[in-house]
């Protein structure tokens, strides 16, 4: 961010009020307005804050009209095509890609972590069994402060550091004892002998009467779902994240936060809305009709898992998805599964009607992941825990930096009010 020498002028009630222009490395310029209640004694209306930067951040940066995505200035597609996630944590966390040497110490300080407090086991049967893996997750992850005591001091860089890696390396571990605590299955612990997204997968699948071979295909799809839901920039949990932080709340407290955020239908349960659109129409020949539903203004019916509030042109995460899902759907087959078949035929219709195309619906990263994860086997109620574990390390690096920006300030939008103005109280029997 820098200064551009450049100002933008507000007239208001005769005086005129100078407001500085910043300029950052990619997007559009910024009203630096911090200054004008103090000189004039207003403030600005912008309810969602979708017009205000709120934080300046290296982190994540998101052109929405041309369809880019940059973590750190590393295109997501190249990402995903060449790394694989832990080695985008890395990126996340420390700014740089690593070196050799550093991504086998990062791989194995996460994967020597991986384990939960034996303690912990205990607090699952607190919850019914029929509870959503969400609550659960918002729950355990809390109480994680209550557990590790030594990694919850935010003004110490290193128990900064320890809370960041325990929370990568438990988060696939907490997912994973949800799944299996509503389908009333035995917890199987981590192995430190097999990679973060196959160490997953065996946890939610395995049982103890058998083996569990984790195919590379499937443990290849995992891993860039990870990778592509890693951060997003300023969304509604990473912002619910900083503004936990910025009272100088425990970061277990300030991930809890972002999860309880993400269980939103608007935010994290996109790709869960998506698969339940493609049972509702339940079968290929109904396609036409829900398309035709879905171009009627007056029909409250919309294609899920199409077009993006962010990505105006193309959701650049999308593509490396689909060739995902091609993959899984090969390796699994959809000949059984007519939910799949549906999402097959909706894709290949959509992407060649003009209405669609004109307005720039394509299918969006939620659409492709439901498809994959449903193939893999995963109920839908599963399907935002997933997004949490993997969207923890955005949330732990945008956590980190705010917490060593020496302009940080708790957190506090104002508003427009429109209630009563001060009248005189009336004692009851009066009233």
């Amino acid at each position: 961010m820098t200064d551009t020498n450049k100002t933008a002028t507000l007239t208001l009630d005769g005086k005129t009020y100078e407001l500085p222009v910043l300029s950052p490395t990619e997007g559009p310029d910024v009203i630096d307005i911090r200054k004008l209640y103090g000189q004039a004694n207003v403030f600005t209306y912008d309810p969602g804050f979708t017009s205000t930067a709120s934080c300046d951040s290296s982190i994540t940066f998101i052109d929405g009209e041309e369809g880019v995505l940059l973590h750190r200035g590393y295109p997501i597609s190249d990402l995903a095509g060449k790394s694989h996630y832990l080695e985008v944590c890395y990126l996340l966390l420390y700014g740089a890609l690593p070196s050799a040497a550093e991504l086998e110490d990062f791989e194995t300080r996460v994967t020597r972590h991986t384990m939960v407090h034996e303690q912990m086991h205990r607090f699952f049967t607190g919850f019914r069994r029929d509870a959503h893996p969400m609550a659960i997750m918002t729950g355990v992850v809390g109480a994680m402060s209550a557990f590790y005591h030594d990694s919850t001091d935010i003004s110490d860089p290193w128990q900064r550091e320890v809370a960041s890696i325990r929370m990568i390396a438990k988060m696939p571990t907490i997912a994973a004892m949800a799944y299996k605590y509503t389908i009333g299955q035995p917890f199987v612990y981590p192995r430190n002998d097999l990679d973060y997204a196959s160490n997953f997968l065996r946890m939610c699948f395995a049982v103890p009467a058998e083996e569990y071979q984790v195919d590379p295909i499937l443990s290849r799809a995992m891993d860039r779902i990870f990778t592509l839901h890693a951060d997003h920039e300023q969304n509604a949990s990473t912002s619910t994240v900083r503004l936990a932080s910025s009272s100088g709340a425990n970061p277990f407290a300030c991930i809890a936060a972002g999860i309880a955020c993400l269980w939103g239908p608007a935010h994290g349960g996109a790709n869960q809305a998506c698969l339940e659109m493609l049972r509702e129409i339940g079968s290929v020949d109904k396609i036409p009709e829900y398309i035709a539903r879905a171009k009627d203004k007056n029909d409250p019916f919309r294609l899920m898992g199409f077009g993006h509030r962010v990505y105006k042109n193309f959701d650049p995460r999308a593509k490396v998805m689909k060739e995902s899902a091609d993959e899984v759907l090969e390796l699994l087959g959809v000949e059984n599964n007519p939910t799949l078949q549906v999402a097959k035929e909706l894709e290949r219709q959509a992407l060649e009607d003009d209405y669609f195309v004109s307005k720039k619906l394509f299918p969006n990263v939620d659409f492709y992941s439901g498809i994959i994860l449903e193939a893999m086997g995963f109920p839908t109620a599963m399907f935002t825990p997933i997004f949490a574990l993997s969207r923890t390390v955005g949330w732990i690096s945008q956590w980190k930096e705010m917490i060593e920006d020496p302009q940080m300030k708790i957190g506090r939008p104002r508003q427009l009010y429109t209630g009563a103005s001060e009248r005189p109280y009336v004692d009851v029997e009066n009233r």
